[in-house]
């Protein structure tokens, strides 16, 4: 999809029951014909305006993001009075059909949860909140293994029902759960094709969690995720100019150390974890054995 429009045109139409269902309609801007996307664009911003009873809507799409921003006010609403309800990579240039429904997707479960009545429920429970990255950057809370995943899902859509449904099904998020059997394998294949703009992508969000995540965090990038290329140098070799200095060794030296005699122990049990036991404690990770975490 080439048009940016379009796109927005197919994500407005995916939402139209959830707006009718929590009372908004469109804003029909000067000049827009009826059956046209209700849109205004504004130094590259293309913003469309949903109005209801004591409450205001828009979408924003503006450098290559979509976003979602609400409102509950009795009498005038300014644009300052607006706060940003949801976000989501979107370049019409990449975007696709499940793109789209990610997105409506997303933003159907936001109005629900912001402006749904009692017979407009959510059909699942909320999803684990990530950690936002003013807080990471402070340093007052680091990027923990959901936010990783949360963040993930943008990059790859597709999982996103996976992400969910992990959450569901043990009532929070087990990331070696979700990245061995989904994550990982797309990774991998990415790193395969070794198309730069996928790569720099996918290395741009790794490189940042890697650098204010847990130790937990920093293990399963290096470990899980980037410690699935079994020392391959052809592998190996690709993401050498997108790793960040900070990761490059410990990737590198994982790689080693399980394709090593040594690291065969470890590699058995990261392709064979032992099934999820609720209150388990956790083992020293391989991060600790080779001296890598924080």
């Amino acid at each position: 999809m080439a048009d940016i429009y379009s796109v927005l045109a197919d994500i407005v139409g995916g939402l139209n029951a959830t707006l009718n269902d929590c009372g908004f309609t469109a804003v029909i801007p000067s000049g827009v014909e009826k059956g046209e996307l209700p849109a205004v664009t504004e130094s590259g911003r293309i913003t469309i305006e949903f109005k209801g009873e004591n409450k205001a809507l828009k979408i924003e799409h503006f450098n290559n993001k979509v976003s979602l921003h609400g409102v509950t006010k009795e009498g005038e609403i300014n644009s300052s009075d607006f706060s940003q309800l949801s976000l989501s990579l979107l370049d019409a240039e990449t975007a696709d059909a499940k793109d789209v429904k990610y997105i409506v997707n997303e933003f159907s479960e936001t109005l629900v949860e912001s402006f749904g009545t009692k017979t407009v429920k959510p059909t699942k429970s909320k999803l684990p909140t990530p950690v936002s990255k003013a807080a990471a950057k402070s340093g007052s809370v680091s990027y923990d293994p959901n936010t990783l995943a949360n963040r993930f899902t943008s990059i790859y859509p597709e999982l996103r029902e996976e992400y969910k449904a992990n959450c569901e099904k043990y009532g929070q998020f087990l990331p070696e759960d979700f990245f061995m059997n989904h994550g990982t394998p797309v990774v991998l294949q990415t790193i395969k094709e070794n198309n730069p703009q996928k790569m720099k992508r996918l290395f741009n969000l790794l490189n940042e969690i890697y650098e204010d995540g847990t130790n937990e965090t920093q293990s399963l990038i290096a470990v899980t995720i980037l410690g699935a290329m079994d020392n391959n140098q052809e592998m190996l070799a690709n993401c050498v100019d997108y790793m960040s200095e900070d990761m490059t060794g410990p990737v590198i030296n994982v790689n080693k150390y399980l394709a090593s005699s040594s690291g065969k122990g470890a590699k058995m049990r990261l392709e064979n974890p032992p099934k999820y036991k609720p209150a388990k404690a956790k083992k020293k990770g391989i991060m600790s054995m080779l001296g890598n975490g924080n």
